[in-house]
C-alpha cells in the first residue's frame, strides 16, 4: 500500500470515529451485559406492575431507584426467562414455583439461565408486594411465631439485618417457612430463591447494588435499616 493511501485511510477512520455513532465504530455491550431490559419476547411470564407509585417509598427508597429496579432490572428477568423457554412448549406451561422447584427437569443448556431469571422474576414479584410506607409489623399467627422462633420482633429485625449485611457481593436475605413449617432467615446468592429447596419465601431484602446504590451509594447498612424498620410489610 502506498504511504499516501495508508494515511488517507487512517485519517478517514479517525474522522469517522468522531462523527459516526459509537455503535458503528465499536460494538456496544449487549443489553444483557448491561443488566438492563431486553426487547420483550412473547411468552407466558409478564412483568407485574408496581402496586404503588414509584415515589411511594420515599424518603427510604427513591423514585429513580424504584423505576430502574422495576422497569429495567425486573423486566430483564422476565424477558430473558421467556426467551430461554421459548423453544420448550412444556416449560411454558409451568409456573415459577414448578420451574424453580425442579431445576433438574430443565434442559441443561438453559438451566442456569432459567435459575437466574426465574429466580429474579419470583424474588422481585414478592419484593414489591412486601414493601409499603410506612412499613407494617406482622400480626396474628405469624407475629406469634416470630416471637416464639426469634424471641421478639426486634430480635427478628436484628437477625435479618445481620443476614443482609453478611452477604458478600449480590444476593438476598430471605425470611421464610420450611417444609416442616418452621421459620428461617437465610442468605441466598445471586437470584436464588427458597422455592429451589421447596421452601416458602415470605420477605426478602435485595442487596444487589442496583437496589440501593443511587441513593445510598456504598452505605448498605442505611438501606438495610430502611428495609427492616421502615418499609418492610408482610403478614
Amino acid at each position: 500500500m502506498k504511504r499516501r493511501s495508508f494515511f488517507q485511510i487512517l485519517l478517514g477512520s479517525s474522522i469517522a470515529s468522531r462523527f459516526l455513532p459509537f455503535s458503528i465504530v465499536a460494538a456496544e455491550p449487549s443489553v444483557a451485559q448491561q443488566g438492563l431490559s431486553t426487547p420483550p419476547p412473547t411468552g407466558p411470564f409478564t412483568l407485574p406492575p408496581l402496586p404503588y407509585a414509584s415515589n411511594a417509598l420515599e424518603p427510604y427508597i427513591d423514585a429513580e431507584t424504584m423505576t430502574l429496579h422495576h422497569d429495567k432490572h425486573h423486566a430483564a428477568y422476565v424477558n430473558n426467562l421467556n426467551k430461554a423457554i421459548a423453544p420448550y412448549p412444556d416449560l411454558q406451561k409451568k409456573s415459577l414455583e414448578e420451574l424453580l422447584g425442579n431445576l433438574d427437569a430443565v434442559p441443561a443448556e438453559i438451566r442456569t439461565t432459567v435459575r437466574n431469571n426465574a429466580g429474579g422474576h419470583s424474588n422481585h414479584s414478592i419484593l414489591w408486594k412486601t414493601l409499603s410506607n410506612p412499613g407494617r409489623k406482622p400480626e396474628g399467627k405469624l407475629a406469634k411465631e416470630i416471637d416464639n422462633t426469634f424471641g421478639s420482633y426486634e430480635k427478628w429485625r436484628e437477625e435479618m439485618t445481620k443476614c443482609a449485611m453478611g452477604i458478600f457481593g449480590s444476593g438476598w436475605a430471605w425470611f421464610g417457612r420450611s417444609k416442616d413449617g418452621r421459620l428461617f432467615i437465610e442468605p441466598f446468592p445471586n437470584q436464588d430463591s427458597p422455592l429451589m429447596t421447596g421452601r416458602t419465601p415470605i420477605y426478602g431484602i435485595d442487596v444487589w447494588e442496583h437496589a440501593y446504590y443511587l441513593k445510598h451509594q456504598n452505605r448498605r447498612a442505611d438501606y438495610v435499616k430502611s428495609c427492616v424498620e421502615s418499609v418492610g410489610s408482610f403478614s
